[in-house]
Formats: C-alpha cells, sequence, structure tokens
C-alpha cells in the first residue's frame, strides 16, 4: 500500500509496485486506485520522504516495524487530543496516526494546514499531546502569542530536524509541567529514540551501546544506526540503499561529540561550502535564534566566484514593533561574538515569514 503525499497520473509506471494504493485528498478521505500486478512479498506500506534536500525516495515498511516504538496506554487515555502537525502520509504523520488508535485517543487536523491554521485548530480542539519540527514549533507559539499558555499540553514532542537548545528552553519556559522529548526518527531509519532530559543532543554514552535493539556509532563524525525498525529498502528501481555491510544505515546525520554529550550539526547535504570550511546551517540558525527578538531563522548557501559559498540568513521577528535595523545589527553583532569569521552570514534579511515545505521543515535547496 502506498500512500502519496502527492498526487501521481493514474497511469504512472510506478503503480507496478505495489497491489494497493490509496489517495489521501482534500478531505483526507481514502480513494482506491487501480489495482496493479499481484506481489507475493508481503504487505509492506510505502512512505515517502519529505524531500527536504533533494526528490523523494519511496519506502516499504511492515506493519510491525511501524508499529515498534508504540506502546498501548498503561491506562484509560481516551482523554488524551493528539494535534497532527505532519502530513498525514509523512512518517512523522503515520506514527501520530498509530499512536492516537492504538491509544484510543482523538486526532485534531485539517488538511492542507498552515502553522496558523494550527494554531486555530489547538485552540480550539485544545490538544494534550502535539509532536512537530522545531520549525514548527517556533513558529506554533509565534502564532499562539499570548494565549499559548491555554493549551493543556502534558506531551510536547519535536523531530525531523535538528533540536536546538534555544527551542527546546522556549517551549519548557511556556508549557513547564508538559513532559518533553526530542524523537530521532526518519523514513529510513524507522523510530529509534527519544531524548527527554532537556538537552540538545543525546548522551554520547549511547554510542556503542545497545538499547531497545538500537544501536548507534560514528563512522568518522557520520552518525550510523542498526535497528530493527528501519525500513526494508527502496522501492525498486529507486536509489541505492543506504543500508550497508551489517545492516548498518547510514543517516546523512554529522554528530559531533563535546563531552558527555553527542550533538548533531546537520545534514552531510545541507553542508554549506566557504572556501573550503563547512558550515553546518543548523549551527548558525541556533546562534541567531539566541538573539531577543528573532523568533525563526534560516540559513543557507549562495554561490559565490570567489569563496564558492557564501552563508545567507533571514530572519523573523518576535514582535512587529522591533526596530527592523537595530534588531539586525544585534542580531549580526551576536553572530560576529560566537561564530568565526567565515560562519558569519554574508547576507542577512528580515522576513515577515519563512517558506516551509509541506513536511513541516525548512528548505535547504536553493
Amino acid at each position: 500500500m502506498l500512500l502519496l503525499r502527492d498526487s501521481l497520473p493514474d497511469d504512472s509506471s510506478l503503480w507496478a509496485h505495489w497491489d494497493v494504493a490509496v489517495r489521501l485528498d482534500d478531505a483526507l478521505a481514502i480513494r482506491p486506485l487501480p489495482s496493479a500486478r499481484k506481489l507475493d512479498t508481503g504487505f509492506h506500506l510505502v512512505l515517502t520522504t519529505s524531500g527536504t534536500t533533494g526528490q523523494p525516495k519511496a519506502a516499504r515498511h511492515s506493519l510491525d516495524r511501524l508499529l515498534g516504538r508504540i506502546r498501548p496506554p498503561k491506562s484509560d487515555a481516551t482523554s488524551v487530543v493528539w494535534l497532527l502537525t505532519y502530513h498525514p502520509a509523512s512518517f512523522a504523520g503515520m506514527q501520530v496516526l498509530l499512536t492516537a488508535l492504538v491509544s484510543g485517543g482523538t486526532l485534531a487536523a485539517c488538511t492542507h494546514a498552515t502553522v496558523p491554521d494550527l494554531a486555530r485548530v489547538a485552540l480550539d480542539a485544545c490538544p494534550t499531546h502535539i509532536s512537530g519540527t522545531p520549525t514548527f514549533w517556533r513558529g506554533f507559539l509565534l502564532a499562539l502569542g499570548g494565549r499559548a499558555a491555554e493549551l493543556p499540553l502534558k506531551q510536547v514532542t519535536l523531530g525531523g530536524e535538528t533540536v536546538d537548545q534555544t527551542t527546546l528552553d522556549r517551549i519548557s519556559a511556556v508549557y513547564p509541567t508538559a513532559g518533553i522529548a526530542h524523537i530521532y526518527a526518519s523514513t529510513e531509519a524507522g523510530a529509534l529514540f527519544a531524548v527527554r532530559d532537556g538537552q540538545a543532543g543525546f548522551p554520547a554514552s549511547w554510542l556503542g551501546q545497545v538499547t531497545d535493539g538500537i544501536e548507534l556509532r560514528l563512522n568518522g563524525d557520520l552518525l550510523e544506526v542498526r535497528s530493527p525498525r528501519m525500513m526494508q529498502g527502496y522501492l525498486s528501481g529507486g536509489p541505492p540503499s543506504p543500508i550497508g555491510e551489517g545492516d548498518w544505515l547510514s543517516t546523512g546525520d554529522l554528530v559531533d561529540v563535546r563531552a558527555d554529550r553527542a550533538l548533531f550539526m546537520g545534514r552531510i547535504d545541507s553542508v554549506i561550502n566557504v572556501g573550503g570550511a563547512k558550515v553546518f546551517p543548523e549551527e548558525v540558525e541556533a546562534v541567531l535564534l539566541e538573539c531577543a527578538g528573532v523568533a525563526e531563522a534560516r540559513v543557507f548557501g549562495k554561490s559565490n566566484p570567489i569563496t564558492g559559498q557564501l552563508v545567507v540568513a533571514e530572519v523573523v521577528l518576535s514582535d512587529s514593533s522591533l526596530n527592523v535595523d537595530a534588531t539586525r545589527a544585534e542580531v549580526q553583532r551576536h553572530a560576529r561574538s560566537r561564530l568565526p569569521a567565515f560562519k558569519v552570514p554574508r547576507v542577512l534579511t528580515v522576513k515577515d515569514r519563512i517558506v516551509v515545505s509541506a513536511s513541516g521543515k525548512k528548505q535547504r535547496v536553493q
């Protein structure tokens, strides 16, 4: 069964890969598509990657693997209300859907939702549990404004992007009694682990250990994982599988071990090359977000004939009454005080909003 984020023509050759495909249309209704050739490999659910840094890929999962980290509720969970912030056909969206189904709770959702739309739905539905990307959470708190504390949140979950300390601290300040976790998962790797100690990254002691069947290791600074819950492969004819010898999967995430903490630096395919030196957009964004008055930031590379690329930043201010020139100057001063010169944005623009993909992530491809 294939769950589509976007439409494909009914005569596409891709339909030859599965028995049943469904479309989630504007009303989230399931519409069967023409049956394809019969396969004898057992049931698979096919989910596509977000395509944040390139073309989406189609990954095969068994239902058992998708349910691997989802536990039945310990007590009556009918009072639990989940807000669906992800596309329902994404890996993260499917995890929320399955969790709500297993728990017997309620799911609040709206189609083609922007962050302001989701803020309105949340104020009406009063969710107790919300899972979203860090980008979503920053925009969500901004959209809720002074009403953010009205939500009766018991659990806040972040995933899908590198989680910075400033965002964790902002959420904790608004929802001090809620449990806060950031989940490490991907369409290829499946649901791996959750960090609940309020700190960015994860304990370095987890590297080289086996926890809940999950193994983590570094190949240089690239994180590799081995898990019973990772995908069973891409559809045939797709790109080469990232699962290598010994069933180790290369995640594409770069990790830096500092003392007892392993910190995510960013994706290997989003690194900016400035005169041969590496710049991680997420690292620069984390510094910009430390500035008072900055609600959101996006950093990316722009081609330059001399250095190869320049670091470019866009920021959204937390208050429209702030002086734009003064705030931009303060952000640049802060960046220079915290970063080596080659990492400091050469162009910094104040925007009304940052463009976010349907997956709730910032687009890195320019």
